[in-house]
Protein backbone atom coordinates (compact mmCIF):
# COMPACT_ATOMS: atom_id res chain seq x y z
CA UNK A 1 0.00 0.00 0.00
CA UNK A 2 2.47 2.42 1.00
CA UNK A 3 4.98 1.57 -2.14
CA UNK A 4 1.84 2.46 -4.62
CA UNK A 5 1.28 6.00 -2.62
CA UNK A 6 4.82 6.33 -2.78
CA UNK A 7 4.67 5.45 -6.36
CA UNK A 8 2.05 7.71 -7.25
CA UNK A 9 3.45 11.43 -5.47
CA UNK A 10 6.69 10.49 -7.34
CA UNK A 11 4.70 10.33 -11.12
CA UNK A 12 2.61 13.31 -9.53
CA UNK A 13 5.90 15.19 -9.22
CA UNK A 14 7.26 13.90 -12.11
CA UNK A 15 4.20 15.53 -13.98
CA UNK A 16 4.29 18.91 -12.22
CA UNK A 17 8.48 18.96 -13.20
CA UNK A 18 7.72 18.55 -16.91
CA UNK A 19 4.26 21.19 -16.49
CA UNK A 20 6.37 23.75 -14.71
CA UNK A 21 9.58 23.37 -17.20
CA UNK A 22 7.57 23.31 -19.75
CA UNK A 23 5.41 26.45 -19.30
CA UNK A 24 7.38 29.02 -21.08
CA UNK A 25 7.65 26.95 -23.96
CA UNK A 26 3.79 26.59 -24.39
CA UNK A 27 2.80 30.16 -24.20
CA UNK A 28 3.06 32.43 -26.58
CA UNK A 29 5.29 35.20 -26.24
CA UNK A 30 3.35 39.24 -25.88
CA UNK A 31 3.75 41.08 -29.45
CA UNK A 32 5.52 43.70 -28.13
CA UNK A 33 8.18 41.95 -25.74
CA UNK A 34 8.90 39.48 -29.19
CA UNK A 35 11.01 42.14 -30.92
CA UNK A 36 15.10 41.83 -31.79
CA UNK A 37 17.27 44.63 -30.71
CA UNK A 38 18.66 46.80 -33.87
CA UNK A 39 22.33 45.85 -33.93
CA UNK A 40 24.49 48.94 -33.01
CA UNK A 41 26.71 50.47 -35.73
CA UNK A 42 29.99 48.77 -34.03
CA UNK A 43 28.01 45.49 -33.49
CA UNK A 44 27.38 45.22 -37.47
CA UNK A 45 30.89 46.82 -38.10
CA UNK A 46 32.48 43.83 -35.91
CA UNK A 47 29.53 40.99 -38.19
CA UNK A 48 31.01 42.87 -41.36
CA UNK A 49 35.07 41.86 -40.32
CA UNK A 50 34.34 38.79 -39.08
CA UNK A 51 32.29 37.64 -42.56
CA UNK A 52 35.20 38.85 -44.51
CA UNK A 53 38.16 37.01 -42.48
CA UNK A 54 35.55 33.54 -42.73
CA UNK A 55 35.76 34.41 -46.53
CA UNK A 56 39.39 34.75 -46.44
CA UNK A 57 40.14 31.47 -44.39
CA UNK A 58 37.67 29.39 -46.52
CA UNK A 59 39.49 30.89 -50.02
CA UNK A 60 43.10 30.17 -48.01
CA UNK A 61 41.84 26.49 -47.05
CA UNK A 62 40.76 26.03 -50.33
CA UNK A 63 44.57 27.78 -52.04
CA UNK A 64 46.04 25.60 -49.99
CA UNK A 65 44.06 22.63 -51.01
CA UNK A 66 44.34 23.25 -54.51
CA UNK A 67 48.05 23.59 -54.37
CA UNK A 68 48.48 20.26 -52.16
CA UNK A 69 46.79 18.50 -54.80
CA UNK A 70 48.72 20.15 -57.44
CA UNK A 71 46.25 22.50 -59.27
CA UNK A 72 48.42 25.30 -58.54
CA UNK A 73 51.98 25.77 -59.19
CA UNK A 74 54.52 26.90 -56.12
CA UNK A 75 54.67 30.51 -57.46
CA UNK A 76 51.35 31.09 -57.80
CA UNK A 77 50.67 29.74 -54.61
CA UNK A 78 53.42 31.91 -52.94
CA UNK A 79 51.83 34.80 -55.19
CA UNK A 80 48.55 34.45 -53.76
CA UNK A 81 48.81 33.38 -50.42
CA UNK A 82 50.31 36.46 -48.50
CA UNK A 83 47.06 38.53 -49.60
CA UNK A 84 44.59 36.09 -48.23
CA UNK A 85 46.84 35.54 -44.93
CA UNK A 86 46.31 39.75 -44.44
CA UNK A 87 42.79 39.22 -45.33
CA UNK A 88 42.21 36.57 -42.58
CA UNK A 89 44.56 38.26 -40.12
Amino acid sequence: MIEGIALALGALLAVACVVFVARPFLREPAPDRDVLPEPSVAEDDLLHLREERDRALAALKELEFDHRTGKISDSDYRELVGPLRRRAG
